[in-house]
């Protein structure tokens, strides 16, 4: 069954997000071990955070450039989560879209998987006419300009067990890009962070940028909302 319930939630900070998809992520793991397999729906959700950074399991904190007292007095909230990655930032103006997915309702291949996130993502920028590609080696999607390093545009970071997923991607759509500076971004020291209004020049709601996104993920992953 490739349905997928849609929740738009908002703004919410991360630990209220974390929960709810922990809950999601654990009754499909839980009705597979006792059924042997999932029949009930997917699940993708669409949030906006307060200030946050979160870092992967085998994140470095040293890839935390400010200390602890900095960030309480900025009002930014630190989080060390069960995803993969390293260190990213969440955020007002940032569409976080969190997927929790039985992907053996769609095929068993973890890397095919954040391939078709990456190009749901590209196909989405592209309907704004942004142009952004893949690096290999490097996960995420990127704007890159003809002699210039290339800019993350967009990070990706999974949980995974039995074939569930959840965690997912943050696209930066009128992100204020100064948080950045207080981290190495996803661990990568020689490439930059841009938005969807840094590139152009206008600032996009994030409703309008995720109503594209589900057209494209529904494309990609043959899937249909309920």
């Amino acid at each position: 069954m490739r349905e997928i319930i849609v929740k738009r939630l908002g703004v919410q900070n991360y630990q209220q997000t974390w929960q709810y998809q922990e809950e999601l992520f654990q009754s499909i793991i839980q009705n597979k071990i006792k059924l042997g397999s999932y029949t009930g729906p997917n699940f993708l959700l669409c949030v906006e955070h307060s200030p946050v950074f979160t870092i992967g399991k085998s994140g470095d904190i040293g890839h935390l450039l400010v200390p602890q007292e900095f960030l309480a007095e900025k009002h930014i909230d630190f989080f060390r989560n069960n995803r993969g990655g390293d260190i990213t930032f969440h955020g007002w103006g940032q569409m976080v879209v969190y997927p929790i997915l039985d992907l053996e309702h769609f095929f068993t291949d973890l890397k095919k998987y954040m391939r078709f996130l990456e190009e749901t993502v590209i196909r989405t920028l592209k309907d704004f006419n942004i142009n952004s590609v893949r690096i290999e080696g490097q996960t995420g999607v990127w704007v890159k300009e003809k002699n210039a390093f290339p800019k993350k545009i967009c990070a990706l970071g999974v949980r995974t067990s039995r074939w569930v997923l959840m965690h997912g991607l943050a696209l930066n759509v009128h992100t204020d890009l100064s948080y950045f500076n207080y981290i190495v971004p996803c661990g990568i020291q020689d490439k930059g962070v841009t938005s969807m209004k840094q590139e152009l020049n206008r600032e996009l709601s994030i409703n309008e940028v995720f109503d594209r996104f589900l057209i494209h993920f529904a494309e990609i992953f043959e899937a249909t909302y309920l």
